[in-house]
């Protein structure tokens, strides 16, 4: 009797705990299916969806006190009202603890104090696993509800991938050294110039891309994050360090699997060739407007710059526009640093010309600081100035063709004014739809008159305006009107 007694309750307890471990595994596959399918339910990236799109850099670690994607994924939503519909996030994998850089020529193993040691994270972009997630910002789950918020949203999420280099204690570094480039003395080196001397990386280990191994592996790696967790393409560091030829193959095969955008951080043409990455760097338009800030350079250079672009770019070549990144911002400066007060004028500049406009984080709360790269830091999160203006900038860019900036973008046509030096003025048409941007690019006021004819409303201000042949204008330092026709 007792023997039968054991018995059942040996067989009650092993169905309950078969019946818990199908529950918990029902979970955990109902938890990965809601996922996907929250990942999925955005329509797929399409050309349609980059003429008007906004991008917006997200720096996790900065981009609030607990440098967290669930801290980030609760603001998703109020980012509509910026227009944003691509995020990019800046790294989200773990980072290497060998050779972490601290601050100036200092490493992490170079400081004594461990409590001194702990305020040193090190940089996104010294990578020690491309398949997972940095503890710092939170789980892969936590990774998964950011992306299926921002999906939700209307949002797509693109990762920043670092194909030239890893960190030093990258498994591949042990595992498979034969990745990676080697000096004479077969050792592994750090990135390094055409000329043979470093660039100053030392925090990272350059990878060889004649090994084709290797190759495989990293599109392996890019192609989880697609298959796997439902992103929509990638920001790729230094684009133009990585063989053209690896890009080709690369981008070939993540396009066969969904549509997704891709954005090179390179302004050389021959990446946007083809097929290959949608969007490259404007980068000699931010420099420009750095030096027309500093009135070192003028509105003729620009209109100089605009030619030189639509002649070395193709028709189809998308550039991103910005006033700040995370590099910008670090390294060379806020945008009061750069532009005085100037940056409402070229914001504005920004999002009226061909192309597609950055924000990157902070930028929508007035960033006046440069953000730690290293360490922990923080943006403001009061909504000042720029907030409202970014708000009503989008508003136009995203529902006004005349701003199209994508693979069919709008025309771009400079507008003629008696103060060439001084006065930018440009008209965007599509189809019916024009729109006139005129800013004065200096810091005294200036009269002029336009090649236009007609009624016009400055849709920033709702001031309307006749002009006319000959009619004098004047604007103030710095001011500038967006224009469309009223009859």
């Amino acid at each position: 009797m007792n023997k039968k007694i054991n018995t059942y309750w040996v067989l009650l307890l092993g169905c309950l705990l078969l019946t818990g471990c199908q529950s918990n595994k029902k979970e955990k596959e109902h938890s990965t299916m809601e996922t996907q399918e929250l990942a999925t339910a955005l329509a797929p990236m399409s050309a349609e969806v980059m003429e008007s799109a906004i991008i917006y850099e997200a720096n996790i670690r900065q981009y609030s006190a607990e440098g967290t994607f669930e801290a980030f994924t609760r603001d998703i939503p109020q980012l509509k009202e910026l227009g944003v519909n691509i995020i990019w996030l800046m790294p989200v994998y773990p980072i290497s603890e060998i050779r972490r850089k601290a601050t100036g020529d200092l490493m992490v193993e170079d400081i004594e104090d461990p409590e001194e040691r702990k305020k040193y994270l090190g940089s996104y972009y010294a990578i020690s696993d491309y398949t997972a997630i940095n503890p710092e910002f939170g789980t892969l789950e936590d990774f998964r509800k950011l992306v299926a918020t921002a999906h939700e949203n209307g949002m797509y999420v693109i990762l920043d991938w670092v194909a030239n280099h890893t960190g030093w204690d990258h498994v591949w570094i042990t595992e498979h050294p034969d990745y990676y480039t080697k000096n004479a003395d077969g050792e592994i080196t750090d990135p390094l110039q055409g000329d043979g001397t470093p660039w100053g990386w030392s925090d990272v280990a350059d990878l060889n891309y004649d090994n084709a191994e290797m190759r495989e592996a990293m599109i392996q790696s890019m192609m989880y994050w697609l298959k796997e967790e439902g992103i929509d393409g990638f920001r790729c560091d230094v684009a133009a360090t990585v063989p053209t030829w690896f890009w080709k193959e690369a981008i070939g095969r993540l396009r066969a699997e969904k549509p997704i955008f891709m954005l090179a951080e390179a302004w050389e043409p021959e990446l946007m060739e083809g097929d290959l990455f949608d969007m490259g760097y404007g980068w000699d338009g931010h420099h420009l407007m750095n030096d027309i800030a500093k009135e070192h350079k003028n509105a003729w250079d620009w209109n100089n710059y605009m030619n030189d672009r639509f002649v070395k770019y193709g028709d189809d070549d998308i550039l991103m526009n910005f006033l700040t990144n995370h590099d910008e911002n670090s390294w060379n400066g806020t945008i009061s640093e750069r532009m005085g007060n100037n940056r409402e004028t070229f914001l504005a500049l920004a999002y009226s010309m061909p192309g597609m406009p950055l924000i990157y984080s902070g930028q929508e709360y007035d960033l006046d600081h440069r953000l730690k790269f290293f360490e922990k830091d923080s943006i403001p999160k009061t909504k000042g100035k720029m907030w409202p203006l970014m708000a009503k900038l989008a508003k136009l860019k995203q529902t006004e063709k005349a701003l199209d900036g994508g693979k069919q973008r709008a025309g771009y046509q400079r507008v003629d004014t008696s103060e060439g030096d001084h006065i930018l003025a440009f008209r965007r048409t599509q189809d019916e739809a024009e729109l006139i941007y005129v800013a004065n690019m200096r810091s005294e006021a200036t009269n002029f008159t336009l090649d236009l004819n007609g009624n016009y409303t400055d849709y920033m201000s709702g001031e309307s305006l006749t002009i006319q042949p000959g009619s004098q204008l004047e604007f103030g330092p710095w001011e500038y009107k967006i224009l469309r026709r009223s009859n």
